[in-house]
C-alpha cells in the first residue's frame, strides 16, 4: 500500500476514535443537542485538535527517529529537539482548544479553563504523546517488517544464485569429446552424424533452457538421461556395457532439474573413462508414491581420483540440501567398484 493512503487511514481513524471519545464526554454540556448533530460537532472538534499533533508527530517520525536510527547526532540533542517542538505543539494544542473548540466549536457553553494550567498542561502532554507514540510504534513496526521482507529477499536470493552456480558447475565435460567424435563421423560421411547433432542439440537446448526451470517432470528427466546414454554409447562405440532399468508409478512427477544428471555423468568421469577392459554402468530409477530411489554403478580398475569424488559429491549434496528436506545419499567405493544410492522424498521440494 502506498505511504500517503496509510497516513490518510491513520489520521483518519484516529480523528474518529477521538471524535467518539469527545462525543462521549460532551453528553452531560449537550444534552438537548440531537445526537447526529453532537457526534458532527465532536467530530469539528476532534479534527481541530488533530492539528497541532501533526506537528511533533512529523518531526518525530521524519527528523528525530532517522537521526536516532542513524546515529547522525547525540542523543541528548535530538531529545532537547524533541522537547522544543513539543512545546510549540503544546502552545498550538492549548490555543486551538481555548480561542477556537471551546468558544467557536462548542460556543462557549463549557468553562475553557485556564490557557496554561498545570492540569491542562499534562492533559495535553497525554494526548499528543499518545498519538505520537502509536505512530511511531507503526513505523518502528512498519520498519521491522520491511527489513524481514529484505532480508528474506536477500537470503533466497543468495541462494538462488549458490544453486545456479552449483548446477553451472556439473556442465557436461562429455560435450567436448562428443563434438570430436561428430567431425570424425562427418569426415566419413557417417549415416549416424546427423543423428547424433540432433540428439546433442536436444541436450544443450534442454541444459541452457529447461534447466532453469524450478520443476520438470520426471519423463523429461528421464529423456535427457536416455540422450545422454546415446551419446556416450556413440562416443565409446559401444565397447561398454550400459543398463537403464525404471520402475516408474507417475511419469509427471514434478522433479528438480539436473537432480540425477551429475551421478550419471560422473559414472562416465570417473569410472568409464579410466577403465579400458569391460567398462559397464549399471543404473536403476525407482519412483513410487513420491519415493525417488536412483542406484548407479560403475566399475574401475583403480581406487584413483578419490578427492574429484568427493568434489563432485558435495556439489550434488548440496544441491539436495537446498532442493530437498528430506533425502539420503549412499555412497560406497572399492578398489574396482563405486556405487552411489539416492533415496528422496520428491514431495519435500523446499520452496527457496
Amino acid at each position: 500500500m502506498k505511504r500517503w493512503l496509510l497516513h490518510v487511514l491513520f489520521w483518519v481513524a484516529y480523528t474518529l476514535q477521538d471524535a467518539l471519545m469527545e462525543y462521549t464526554w460532551s453528553a452531560a454540556l449537550m444534552a438537548g443537542v440531537p445526537d447526529g448533530r453532537r457526534f458532527i460537532i465532536a467530530l469539528h472538534a476532534a479534527t481541530a485538535a488533530t492539528m497541532p499533533k501533526l506537528i511533533i508527530t512529523y518531526f518525530v517520525l521524519y527528523a528525530a527517529v532517522p537521526q536516532v536510527l542513524k546515529e547522525k547526532r547525540n542523543l541528548a540533542w535530538v531529545t532537547l529537539q524533541v522537547i522544543a517542538v513539543m512545546a510549540v505543539s503544546l502552545v498550538l494544542y492549548r490555543v486551538t482548544f481555548v480561542y477556537y473548540i471551546n468558544q467557536v466549536v462548542y460556543d462557549g457553553i463549557g468553562k475553557p479553563g485556564a490557557l496554561f494550567s498545570l492540569p491542562r498542561l499534562l492533559l495535553g502532554i497525554i494526548d499528543i504523546g499518545f498519538v505520537c507514540a502509536t505512530a511511531v510504534a507503526f513505523k518502528l513496526l512498519r520498519m521491522q517488517l520491511s527489513a524481514r521482507v529484505r532480508e528474506k529477499d536477500l537470503v533466497k536470493e543468495k541462494l538462488e544464485t549458490e544453486l545456479k552456480f552449483l548446477r553451472n558447475q556439473t556442465n557436461p565435460h562429455f560435450l567436448f569429446n562428443t563434438l570430436n567424435n561428430i567431425y570424425a563421423l562427418t569426415r566419413k560421411k557417417s549415416d549416424q552424424a546427423p543423428e547424433i547433432v540432433m540428439k546433442l542439440s536436444k541436450l544443450l537446448r534442454f541444459m541452457l533452457y529447461e534447466s532453469g526451470k524450478g520443476m520438470i517432470t520426471m519423463a523429461e528427466e528421464i529423456r535427457m538421461i536416455n540422450d545422454y546414454l546415446d551419446l556416450e554409447r556413440i562416443r565409446y562405440n559401444n565397447r561398454l556395457n550400459v543398463t537403464f532399468t525404471q520402475d516408474i508409478d507417475q511419469e509427471q512427477h514434478p522433479v528438480a532439474p539436473l537432480l540425477l544428471m551429475p551421478f550419471v555423468e560422473n559414472a562416465f568421469k570417473h569410472g568409464v573413462s579410466e577403465t579400458r577392459f569391460d567398462s559397464y554402468v549399471h543404473m536403476d530409477l525407482r519412483l513410487q508414491k513420491g519415493i525417488l530411489t536412483f542406484t548407479v554403478e560403475n566399475n574401475r580398475e583403480h581406487e584413483g581420483n578419490n578427492s574429484q569424488h568427493k568434489i563432485g559429491l558435495g556439489n550434488v549434496r548440496r544441491q539436495l540440501e537446498l532442493m530437498y528436506t528430506e533425502h539420503q545419499l549412499l555412497v560406497f567405493s572399492e578398489a574396482a567398484v563405486f556405487k552411489v544410492v539416492l533415496t528422496i522424498n520428491l514431495d519435500s521440494h523446499a520452496k527457496i
